[in-house]
């Protein structure tokens, strides 16, 4: 194994990067990845930057938006700086053992390997992330923990662990992508290119992922309330428990949630609930009344009434449709 190089020092050399590219994967973690080398090197006037895309085989990678993005199959790749893996759905079906072997062997050479989504279940899956702090997409952290034990697992927006990056989506991807560019062109260069897309700074890597998807709504108060619901979505924790917890008062709390989210801790913890059982019905098979202890719902029946009165029509009939075959 030759000797890992540190990509995350500052270096005038255009970084040299292989950009993995899987079927699958979502187009805006895609973009995160590329869009800011190329605006690097834009703002440089020179190759901050050179990459190649990579494939599993040689076949064109096919987005879930249908967008192809050809590229040289792996086994062809004989060396990088840096390797970003780009993945999303279908992992297991990715996870062959030419892949893997493909990137042991890149990590073989000292290069620095990134996932980007479902690409750091990918790297697991090699072996690559045991020992290493590593990240992934909030909906994926429990079973890529109870998958792959020697991972410390985090749920934070991107990790940095010597080595290895991981991100746990398209956004913070771009902030992982502008880490690397402040650590190698400095702060001042990485807020320029921030600037290009109109991108007002990332908050802290080690900040957990939000469900809500609208950090900026929330008060202080009511984010750490948010959070408490979050990690309790199976066993709901009363209003006055929550507020103990924040050494505050149950009225005080209904006061932050209506001024500042335009509703109540209760409704917004039930809507929390729903929000996780609609993606449990939708993106797994799990069996539906466990779907309801999952959220917090003793009774089938009381899981039902208010699943179909969130999403207009029953659990069953999600389900079936999501069956369906749709075109993207």
């Amino acid at each position: 194994m030759k000797s890992a190089k540190n990509i995350l020092q500052p270096e005038h050399r255009a970084l040299k990067t292989a950009v993995l590219v899987l079927d699958d994967c979502n187009t805006l973690s895609f973009a995160s990845a590329v869009d800011p080398m190329r605006a690097a090197n834009r703002l440089a006037d020179r190759p901050a930057f050179d990459w190649d895309y990579v494939t599993a085989t040689g076949a064109p990678a096919t987005l879930t938006s249908a967008l192809t993005v050809p590229g040289i199959p792996l086994a062809r790749l004989q060396n990088c700086d840096l390797m970003v893996v780009v993945a999303g759905f279908q992992l297991a079906r990715h996870a062959t053992p030419s892949l893997l072997a493909g990137l042991r062997r890149i990590a073989g050479t000292g290069a620095t390997l990134a996932g980007i989504d479902g690409g750091p279940w990918l790297l697991a899956e090699a072996g690559l992330l045991n020992g290493h702090a590593a990240t992934t997409h909030w909906e994926d952290l429990d079973n890529f923990a109870a998958r792959f034990p020697e991972v410390d697992v985090r749920p934070d927006r991107f990790t940095v662990s010597d080595q290895r990056l991981t991100s746990g989506g398209a956004i913070p991807a771009v902030e992982m992508m502008l880490h690397i560019i402040a650590a190698r062109h400095g702060a001042g260069f990485a807020a320029r290119v921030s600037g290009l897309f109109l991108y007002d700074g990332a908050p802290a890597p080690t900040k957990p992922q939000s469900r809500t998807g609208a950090p900026h709504r929330h008060t202080a108060l009511t984010a750490k309330a948010n959070a408490l619901m979050e990690a309790s979505l199976d066993e709901p924790l009363p209003l006055a428990e929550i507020a103990e917890t924040l050494r505050t008062s149950p009225r005080t709390l209904q006061q932050q949630f209506r001024l500042r989210l335009n509703t109540t801790p209760q409704d917004h913890y039930l809507h929390l609930r729903l929000a996780e059982a609609r993606r449990l019905v939708t993106d797994t098979d799990t069996p539906l009344m466990e779907v309801a202890l999952a959220t917090g719902f003793a009774s089938q029946s009381s899981f039902a009434r208010a699943f179909r009165t969130a999403h207009g029509l029953s659990a069953r009939d999600l389900r079936q449709e999501r069956a369906t075959p749709t075109p993207h």
